[in-house]
């Protein structure tokens, strides 16, 4: 008899609500990245979680939201995707910022028929006054009554230990998928091009973040004639002003990308780490679905 329960749960919701930081805390390392600015996620993000119950296999999925560009629309198909596969589904809602994207991510959550969790998030962040208004907004999503509703903090970790519970609950009977030792699937590259893309998010503003795709050309890892890792990447925009604010005056914009990212990686690594970063304007990338594709951000 199978006395662990194993499946995939797809974390969903609006941008900005805390998915990715969610994750990070469940699994307790950073495998997706974060930053204050909404529509950081591209891709779906694969997390372990491995302990004594089961194993919790999580997608972190893009920002539900309506768009008229090509490159959103890619990425909300992600997350649709991520719906209909998982075994269990769990929305993400931000305890302080309400409406409408609160009300279109419930509508795609009810097109599909599986297990659903809430997780109603950054409750660390609502003063006592208004706590008395997280009862209403559980009730102005409109749920079937059934459907367990988690009052959590992804910084703090208030209320994760009981909606993990609930979640192996919800999830069915079945050997573990991955090795008990995993955390993610995604490979070094992509680990890679995703921490240089969480800096420019962190130290640009305006139209640079959304309009930069990060691709690693070349991954060496040390041997006895080089003592550390080599990445050279290339940062990929639209427009030839964009390369010219993200690069910055004599250079400093992109030197302190690359110090931060290169910090980063080096955590990751647990080595020293030479990157090299180069910018390239790629006209009008995010709306070609090869290059959306080619980047690693589409179906």
């Amino acid at each position: 008899m199978i006395n662990t329960h194993c499946g995939f749960v797809a974390i969903v919701g609006a941008p900005s609500v805390g998915k990715s930081t969610l994750l990070n805390k469940l699994i307790g390392e950073k495998v997706a990245i974060t930053a204050a600015k909404p529509q950081t996620t591209r891709r779906r993000i694969l997390g372990v979680l491995t302990e004594p119950k089961g194993q919790l296999i999580f997608w972190d999925t893009p920002g539900l939201h309506l768009s008229e560009r090509l490159l959103n629309q890619e990425l909300v198909n992600l997350a649709k995707s991520a719906l209909t596969e998982a075994d269990v589904v769990l929305w993400v809602v931000d305890a302080i910022r309400r409406g409408v994207d609160h009300h279109l991510a419930r509508d795609m959550v009810r097109t599909v028929n599986k297990p659903l969790i809430v997780a109603i998030n950054k409750v660390d962040k609502v003063d006592k006054e208004a706590k008395a208004g997280l009862e209403y907004l559980a009730k102005s999503l409109k749920l079937d009554p059934t459907v367990s509703v988690f009052l959590t903090s992804a910084k703090t970790g208030l209320g994760l230990y009981n909606l993990k519970n609930e979640l192996y609950n919800l999830l069915p009977s079945h050997d573990l998928l991955y090795p008990p030792d995993t955390l993610t699937d995604q490979p070094i590259r992509s680990l890679a091009a995703e921490l240089v893309r969480e800096e420019i998010f962190r130290m640009t503003s305006q139209e640079i973040p959304y309009s930069t795709a990060v691709n690693v050309e070349e991954f060496k890892e040390p041997s006895k004639e080089q003592p550390y890792f080599y990445i050279s990447a290339i940062v990929h925009v639209e427009k030839p002003n964009q390369k010219k604010m993200l690069i910055g005056q004599n250079g400093q914009t992109l030197k302190s990308i690359g110090q931060a990212a290169r910090k980063n990686l080096e955590r990751l690594l647990d080595g020293r780490v030479f990157l090299n970063l180069f910018v390239r304007v790629t006209k009008n990338w995010t709306k070609s679905l090869k290059d959306i594709k080619e980047f690693g951000y589409g179906e």
